[in-house]
């Protein structure tokens, strides 16, 4: 079966639909295992080059399968674009009130914070790789936090980890430019704020994990991404996988998904 089935196949309820925030496209799913708990964490950001036309749904079943194996999931919903406010700075500002969210979801559910990770699938990897980035943004700038919640790593997907590149490829049609309201040469600040590869190093555990024949976020940007990191000191791997596509990792009937279970891990 193709790992397209994940896009068109109504995956199993969460537990919970929960709005962290006032506007409509502000909430999450919550999943999770059985048993007491404390669970660890996996903040889960779905992509689809963060566009309105694609939601949290084709993600829902890898956050099915991540309880079963001992980990909450917390799959945020975020303004996109073609929503009121999303692309910059909306989007950047959901993912982080949704992450930051958990402190609040921790008082009524058996949560783990001190093992959380945040995993994200294309524009989420970028997404949830900007989220361990998050301590790094200078005071005073538009997305600064005072306390953001400290991760315990980072899991990229074919993730879009780097803004600028990205724009230079055309990615989705162009759709960086579109997404930072500009190119690099004429809104820098942007691309250094938002971009992970602008931010590195983090200072976390990550793992990109990112199949060979993607043709949708070449392979090649997650092993620059992570070449940088080493050489830079962080905690970092690259994990490529012979012969699969954008999609082979966000499905946990393929054959790659106990690459991405073990990245989780390794992370926690």
């Amino acid at each position: 079966m193709s790992s397209m089935w994940v896009l068109e196949t109504p995956a199993p309820p969460a537990d919970a639909r929960i709005p962290y925030g006032p506007l409509p496209h502000q909430f999450g799913d919550l999943r999770l295992p059985a048993g007491p708990g404390p669970h660890p964490v996996v903040v889960v950001i779905h992509g689809g080059f963060w566009r309105a036309k694609y939601d949290l749904e084709h993600v829902a079943h890898l956050c099915a399968d991540l309880p079963r194996r001992g980990f909450a999931t917390w799959s945020l919903e975020y303004r996109r674009v073609g929503h009121e406010g999303g692309g910059w700075p909306g989007t950047l500002e959901d993912v982080a009130l949704g992450a930051d969210f958990l402190r609040t979801l921790e008082r009524s559910h058996a949560l783990d914070l001190s093992r959380v990770v945040a995993l994200g699938h294309s524009a989420g990897g970028h997404l949830a790789m900007w989220l361990g980035a998050r301590h790094r943004l200078p005071p005073g700038g538009p997305l600064h936090s005072v306390d953001p919640l400290r991760l315990r790593g980072v899991v990229s997907l074919a993730g879009v980890v780097d803004l600028e590149r990205g724009f230079e490829l055309r990615l989705g049609d162009g759709i960086v430019e579109t997404f930072l309201g500009g190119p690099p040469a004429s809104v820098p600040e942007r691309y250094r704020t938002a971009s992970p590869a602008a931010l590195q190093p983090l200072g976390l555990p990550q793992v990109l994990v990112h199949g060979t024949k993607d043709d949708t976020v070449p392979v090649s940007m997650s092993e620059a991404f992570c070449a940088r990191g080493r050489e830079l000191g962080d905690p970092i791997r690259c994990v490529t996988l012979p012969g699969a596509g954008h999609f082979e990792v966000i499905d946990p009937r393929s054959r790659e998904w106990t690459h991405v279970v073990e990245a989780v891990r390794s992370c926690m």
